[in-house]
């Protein structure tokens, strides 16, 4: 990926502040995620980096193996030293958008009902889910938990949308939540309608908290249907600047468009199956501290994958 050159772009060169202080938050939430993450061989500290794969028509690619990916690890072809292709439990935080705009066009109920479709993709007793919403700040409605009947009371407990909006604030703090967790399939599912205008953080800064500490970020933004006319599901393109859309695919997530129930039903059945199917691949990290972006590559160009774009290097690496 290019995350070292958007990062760039954006104005946040390497070694600057925000870098250094990027290095912190991660050295410090990582000494507490390592013990959780998987584990391939004793006494190598390793790197994983969750993939997933799709063919041309958007459907998730099972049954490849090792010699089908390439690793770049700033640029550098990597050994890939581990490598498993599994249907695991999935760990999940959603985020709710509160904040005032979400009153217009009755986004926040949209918000909702995609929820509960995204709940009704899970499998029950199995996968673990917290939900969470924001305006100006983040509020825990239900802590992690495997009983899909709590989840689905805490959207009852959704307050009405009031106040400004820290989108990027709310999916950095979920982020570290979920990282907490443990767990290899695993992400934030964040219901808005893309509104940011009260965050402390850049998209480049959460995408980097995001992407080092393995937390794939989905947006579904919720617009009203004269603002979104197309096909079913639409890539989130039509903000400022795509910066949600870079924000989502810098840590290996993606970004959605919905205005209709059938378009969010599609696109949470897409989320679901990129969480339960992914390849994970280990590595040893580079040597040199700091920032390391990372590209994975598939041998077969028909295919298409997504991934975290990058790690630091350092005693807290292995990630």
């Amino acid at each position: 990926m290019v995350w070292q050159e958007d990062w760039n772009r954006r104005g946040v060169p390497t070694g600057s502040p925000i870098a250094l202080v990027l290095g912190v938050l991660m050295t410090v939430g990582l000494q507490t995620q390592l013990p959780d993450r998987p584990t391939f061989r004793s006494g190598v500290e390793m790197v994983t980096v969750n993939a997933v794969v799709r063919d041309h028509r958007g459907h998730v690619v099972p049954n490849l193996q090792r010699a089908d990916f390439t690793l770049l690890d700033n640029g550098r072809p990597q050994k890939i030293t581990d490598f498993r292709s599994d249907q695991a439990a999935i760990t999940v935080a959603l985020l709710f958008d509160t904040s005032g705009s979400m009153q217009v066009a009755s986004k926040a109920d949209a918000a909702r009902s995609a929820a509960e479709q995204f709940l009704s993709w899970l499998q029950r007793d199995r996968d673990e889910v917290a939900v969470f919403s924001f305006d100006s700040s983040l509020r825990e409605l239900q802590a992690f938990t495997r009983d899909a009947d709590r989840v689905r009371a805490s959207f009852g407990h959704v307050e009405d949308p009031f106040g400004m909006t820290s989108l990027r604030d709310a999916i950095a703090d979920a982020a570290r939540q979920v990282a907490a967790r443990g767990g290899s399939h695993r992400a934030v599912v964040v219901f808005t309608d893309g509104v940011d205008n009260n965050s402390r953080l850049t998209p480049a800064e959460v995408s980097g908290i995001a992407s080092s500490i393995d937390v794939p970020v989905y947006v579904m933004a919720v617009v009203s249907p004269l603002d979104h006319v197309g096909q079913a599901t639409a890539v989130l393109d039509v903000l400022p600047g795509g910066e949600l859309m870079d924000l989502a695919q810098w840590t290996g997530g993606d970004a959605f468009m919905s205005s209709s129930p059938a378009q969010s039903s599609q696109a949470v059945k897409q989320i679901v199956a990129e969480l339960r199917f992914q390849y994970l691949i280990a590595f040893e990290p580079g040597s040199k501290p700091g920032w390391h972006p990372l590209e994975v590559r598939l041998r077969d160009r028909h295919l298409s994958v997504r991934a975290r774009g990058g790690y630091f290097a350092g005693p807290s690496s292995g990630s």
